[in-house]
């Protein structure tokens, strides 16, 4: 099979786009050449570009070809050097199909297909019709899951189980701030805002011309803070337009997108990792998000995570959580109390910092402000540290593991037993100074890569050691339940195409 033909003039003419910038460049450096002489240039230039890019394209069409054989997925491209690759069922991990505007118009769509392991995408088909995408993403789904061939198996009935609406996409860009650019902004704004108000005084109103140094401060920050919002909304609208999860047997199926439309699959069987997530604002109005981290990686996403339920009532949120892992209502165990007085040293210490430092600006440079506004840090330090201590804990369970770390933006992570890879315990120089350490449970998610995995910080060094042993012991325990569990489920005939139970488990209150 080959890719759609209509992708050769798309492919040629995001060549030609990128190269846009030469003409610039052209244009730029030649202001004394003749127009008569350097406008024909330019347009052969780029006619031939488009020739040369289209030749290639064409042949890079004429070329690739893939197909799907009893086990694997095999693909064979390359214009001057041939490349073959054989994908094994059983390693595909996600298939995505991403759609623009200009996509859309033409009726193409692009596949990627993601394997365990992996940052990066397996094999990626740009592009084929939207037909052939959808064909290639149910024929995947079904033959990695073992099944037979497609016109033998009728597909699984699909069971909706969440759309974003209206409302919960605008509360979504709503509560979509970074609070750390707003805090910061409010502490620098007495020291520099003076400064800023006095050059602009000539031009404000009479009436605020007097005034302007002490309301254009709390202005300026309200206004960033709309200015985010609006931000937060007009991505979140691009991101989750029209968002919409359904299961389709051991397969969750999401779509979402405006100008971008993705879809994808999201398979049961190889989930790492769930993540509840709920900034201050979030929690405010009891909304969360939930994202679901396979090993692969997600196209149009963060990380290998890929978005279950990107905002909605948080009690809706661990429902669906818990159809794909059925898990108990954690009760934390906090970090010790000493933690807390690590955290109030360390944010006196910041304070104080800023302090010495805006004192330093305001009286060593041509900056004018009120330094001493930012001595409202001193009451906020031990408020700061407070938080921080009672938003992190971790939870031990039958079946899983289960962190909570972040107050501003506060994060749930829950692990199974079987998909720990490794469990280890590390202490910083500080850390050790007050006997404790941090618990990290490592899974094959994409996001182990990046120091993101799920983890209990600031634990007694003692109790880390202890857990560390326990994690492992359950592990070994949650795998040997699992081999029988697979062994009990998979015929004798058929050879096994991927593990899992979380398939098992369906809320259909959700």
């Amino acid at each position: 099979m080959k890719l759609d033909p209509r992708s050769v003039p798309y492919r040629a003419a995001e060549t030609v786009a990128r190269l846009v910038w030469v003409v610039v460049i052209f244009s730029v450096t030649s202001s004394g050449v003749d127009p008569a002489f350097g406008v024909p240039i330019v347009v052969l230039g780029v006619l031939a570009v488009l020739a040369v890019a289209a030749g290639y394209q064409f042949a890079y069409w004429q070329r690739f070809e893939y197909d799907l054989t009893a086990d694997t997925f095999d693909i064979r491209s390359g214009v001057l050097s041939r490349r073959t690759r054989e994908i094994p069922y059983k390693r595909v991990q996600n298939v995505d199909i991403s759609r623009n505007v200009f996509q859309r118009l033409l009726g193409v769509a692009e596949v990627r297909i993601e394997t365990a392991g992996g940052s990066d995408t397996e094999a990626h088909l740009r592009f084929v019709s939207a037909g052939e995408a959808t064909r290639l993403q149910n024929d995947l789904g079904r033959l990695k899951r073992g099944g037979d061939a497609p016109e033998e198996e009728t597909p699984p009935a699909a069971e909706p189980l969440y759309a974003i609406t209206p409302r919960e996409l605008l509360l979504l860009g709503a509560v979509s701030v970074d609070f750390r650019l707003v805090s910061f902004l409010s502490v620098a704004a007495p020291v520099f805002w003076p400064t800023f108000a006095d050059l602009f005084a000539p031009f404000a109103p009479p009436g605020l011309q007097v005034l302007s140094p002490i309301l254009l401060a709390p202005l300026g920050v309200l206004t960033l803070y709309l200015a985010s919002v609006l931000v937060g909304a007009v991505v979140a609208g691009t991101n989750y337009y029209g968002f919409r999860l359904t299961r389709e047997g051991d397969e969750l199926r999401y779509e979402r997108g405006l100008v971008q439309r993705f879809s994808g699959t999201i398979p049961l069987a190889k989930v790492q990792t769930l993540t509840v997530r709920a900034n201050l604002l979030a929690r405010v109005i009891d909304h969360a998000s939930l994202a679901v981290e396979t090993a692969g990686y997600a196209p149009g996403d963060d990380n290998g995570s890929q978005s279950a339920v990107p905002f909605a009532e948080r009690n809706r949120v661990f429902r669906l959580a818990r159809s794909v892992e059925p898990f108990e209502d954690p009760d934390f165990e906090r970090p010790p109390k000493r933690a807390r007085t690590r955290y109030l040293v360390r944010y006196g210490t910041v304070a104080l910092g800023v302090i010495l430092g805006s004192y330093l600006v305001v009286r060593f440079t041509p900056l004018s402000g009120a330094w001493w506004g930012t001595l409202v840090l001193l009451p906020v330090v031990p408020l700061a540290a407070h938080a921080k201590w009672s938003a992190r804990g971790y939870a031990l369970q039958d079946g899983h593991v289960i962190t909570r770390n972040g107050y501003l933006v506060q994060t749930v992570k829950v692990v199974p037993y079987y998909r720990v890879q490794t469990v280890l315990v590390s202490q910083s120089p500080f850390q050790r100074r007050r006997d404790l350490a941090t618990l990290v449970v490592d899974t094959a998610g994409s996001r182990s890569l990046t120091g993101r995995d799920p983890r209990a910080v600031d634990i007694d060094a003692t109790t880390a050691d202890r857990l560390r042993d326990e994690v492992e012991s359950r592990l070994y325990e949650a795998l040997d339940d699992e081999r029988a569990r697979r062994a009990r489920r998979r015929p004798a005939d058929r050879p096994e195409a991927g593990s899992g139970r979380l398939g098992e488990s369906s809320d259909p209150a959700v």
